[in-house]
């Protein structure tokens, strides 16, 4: 609640996916949440989901490449549910391809709606933000954006630009000492449908590369991060290995990735010739938040539980170091006393 009224939540992606999961854990809470995705049915769909978990939405439809779609969604919200409190940025497109195998005009359309969808929901976000001083903006970003994989270039590039960008903005916030927040979250693997839809030139069906998560995980760290002063919030035991990995063993990490990166992304299903891609146009069907590998995701993080509870945890270990020592002078104490005895 602000001010009395429910929380006015911008979820972009929002009709599949880990958006789908925000949506709904945001729901839960009550908020009052605009939708923005391409596809009019999923967005009815998650409109509806919204109100019987107990929240308000409006769905807009809105492809984040397009600069004026988001502007003018950013005017529908505030003047339809309120002031917008928090906005998140979910919205992504990919290619699971070799780079060579990619055509120009499809690695761009990657890139405008992966990062430059970001970058325009950020300036329609702080337009409104920045004077109200107040306000969160949340990036869903990847342990990709520390650790490129091979077969996904576009997607890679796209979350390294955005981290840069994001950094960017939040020194220039600093300087101005103003009170709207960002942060990015590096999630690993997560079982949606993009593995169901993503444009390919792979002869097998895409799958998440390595552990991999439940979108359900991913929703609790973007409402947690989204009510926290975090800078950044890491997700899962991939990602904080691969964000360590990156810093002290890169190259064996490249041969190690040319090794297994293109086997690790393929299951052994061969792809029909009529597979959609929605790259360019939405695929309909009743997609939600999970995609089609159930079996397996993991559907609780402990390096995130931590992260939620380092302040606990930290004195915790904080009071066990002291009772420790403590316990160690005593006992040094009795030592010397019976050496002296004796």
């Amino acid at each position: 609640m602000k001010n009395g009224r429910p929380e006015v939540v911008v979820i972009t992606g929002a009709t599949a996916g880990i958006g789908r999961a925000a949506v709904q854990e945001f729901a839960r809470h009550g908020a009052s949440i605009a939708l923005l995705a391409r596809d009019h049915e999923r967005l009815e769909a998650a409109r509806a989901e919204v109100e019987q978990l107990g929240g308000k939405a409006i769905a807009i439809p809105t492809d984040m490449a397009d600069y004026a779609q988001v502007e003018a969604a950013a005017e529908r919200v505030e003047r339809e549910l309120g002031p917008i409190d928090i906005w998140i940025n979910d919205a992504m497109a990919t290619i699971l391809a070799p780079f060579d195998e990619i055509e120009p005009e499809d690695y761009r359309r990657v890139t405008d709606v992966t990062y430059h969808g970001f970058v325009w929901g950020t300036m329609a976000a702080l337009k409104r933000m920045r004077p109200r001083d107040r306000g969160t903006i949340v990036q869903v970003g990847s342990a990709l954006a520390y650790r490129s994989i091979p077969l996904q270039s576009p997607y890679c590039g796209a979350k390294h630009a955005m981290k840069g960008f994001t950094q960017s903005v939040r020194t220039e916030l600093e300087h101005d000492k103003s009170k709207v927040h960002l942060v990015i979250l590096d999630m690993p693997g997560v079982n949606t449908p993009q593995f169901d839809w993503c444009k390919t030139t792979l002869d097998h069906h895409p799958k998440p590369m390595g552990k991999y998560y439940q979108p359900e995980v991913a929703a609790r760290a973007i409402y947690w991060a989204a009510h926290s002063r975090r800078a950044e919030v890491v997700v899962g035991m991939p990602s904080l290995l691969a964000i360590i990995g990156e810093k002290f063993i890169p190259h064996l990490l490249d041969r190690y990735l040319a090794r297994t990166g293109f086997k690790g992304q393929q299951t052994q299903q061969p792809i029909p010739p009529d597979r959609p891609s929605n790259l360019w146009q939405p695929v309909p069907g009743p997609y939600s938040a999970h995609g089609a590998f159930d079996q397996g995701a993991r559907r609780h993080s402990v390096e995130l539980w931590a992260s939620m509870n380092r302040t606990w945890l930290l004195a915790d270990g904080l009071a066990l170091g002291l009772f420790l020592r403590s316990r160690l002078r005593r006992d040094n104490a009795r030592v010397r006393v019976s050496t002296s005895a004796s």
